[in-house]
């Protein structure tokens, strides 16, 4: 379930583009009067959290498209222009149509000094099928190039022959399971695991191509046939980075509200913080799962995720973060 509070009477997209308007043009106003007074300063951003962070992606989408009409400027531009640092990220990302932001995340993660195998292996499997579809759409019309060739390009080795058939993928979404295949495809993944084949075709083949309900049977039938969890045997070697992500793999495929709230749990624990892991995550599970990855997180850290965030964080980015996880009233 969504985190996003939605107002139950919602102001059309051309009075947001007003009201963000105004909030643009009390930031040049403050900036002119600093040097005299520090009054309103910081109005405009609770404006615009106000009315970013209560609108759903259709919403937005029809906000960007007014705004662009009425001021014959991009929304996105003006915001980039305004605001700064990470509350200027999370603004931009959300703001973005779902399909627009991952297609932006993943051309960032095949870039040298932002790559990141993890992103793309993140939006591979805690995507449906169409969703995927969709990113990779937008991917061609912003990039003019597919996502599956830069995947290709960027990446080498093990990591490459997992990826993009990752990338490439469209599963089937319903429920139907075959109980001889999730059985005999058990007895495969545990025959090369166990001789430490861990990028066979048929590993890669199963964990990229079956559903996701198919893939929770077999993996049902590997615990209870082999004693053991699929990802426990998946540790033979926990420093080996390849079977990390193999790991997060089956994470993010079978129980996605796990996966990300470790990675939370990881962003925020860290020295220093990881504030683009932090913002990723509550930008893009804000409207789809964050309910089930708040009781994740509290399972696992005896503490709710609002106050790790409100202890981790500051200022308008704390107020964004938290609005997007549903604290507080739209």
């Amino acid at each position: 379930m969504a985190t996003l509070k939605v107002p139950v009477h919602v102001p059309s997209p051309s009075e947001d583009a007003e009201q963000l308007r105004k909030a643009f043009e009390e930031q040049a106003m403050t900036m002119n009067c600093f040097r005299y007074s520090l009054a309103g300063w910081g109005t405009n951003e609770q404006l615009i959290i106000d009315i970013l962070a209560h609108r759903n992606a259709a919403q937005r989408n029809s906000i960007r498209k007014v705004y662009g009409e009425a001021y014959g400027e991009d929304l996105l531009k003006c915001l980039e222009k305004e605001l700064t640092s990470d509350f200027e990220r999370a603004v931009l990302l959300f703001t973005l149509d779902p399909a627009e932001r991952d297609a932006h995340l993943a051309n960032e993660a095949t870039k040298k000094f932002t790559s990141s195998n993890w992103i793309l292996m993140e939006i591979a499997c805690s995507r449906s099928s169409h969703e995927l579809l969709n990113v990779k759409r937008a991917y061609h019309a912003r990039y003019k190039k597919s996502l599956e060739e830069d995947v290709a390009h960027h990446t080498t080795g093990e990591y490459r022959k997992l990826l993009v058939p990752l990338v490439s993928a469209f599963r089937y979404e319903g429920e139907e399971v075959n109980m001889t295949l999730a059985k005999s495809e058990a007895k495969i993944l545990h025959d090369k695991i166990s001789d430490k084949h861990y990028t066979d075709e048929e590993v890669i083949r199963i964990v990229s191509t079956r559903s996701k309900a198919q893939l929770n049977a077999t993996l049902n039938h590997y615990n209870t046939s082999f004693g053991n969890a699929i990802n426990k045997d998946l540790k033979a070697d926990p420093s080996d980075e390849f079977l990390k992500l193999l790991r997060a793999v089956i994470k993010c495929l079978t129980t996605p509200e796990q996966y990300f709230e470790k990675v939370l749990r990881q962003a925020i624990n860290k020295l220093g913080s990881d504030e683009w892991a932090l913002t990723r995550v509550v930008t893009t599970r804000a409207e789809v799962d964050m309910v089930r990855i708040k009781e994740a997180y509290q399972r696992r850290n005896s503490i709710p995720l609002e106050q790790a965030i409100a202890k981790d964080t500051s200022g308008d980015y704390e107020k964004f973060l938290l609005a997007l996880i549903g604290a507080g009233d739209a």
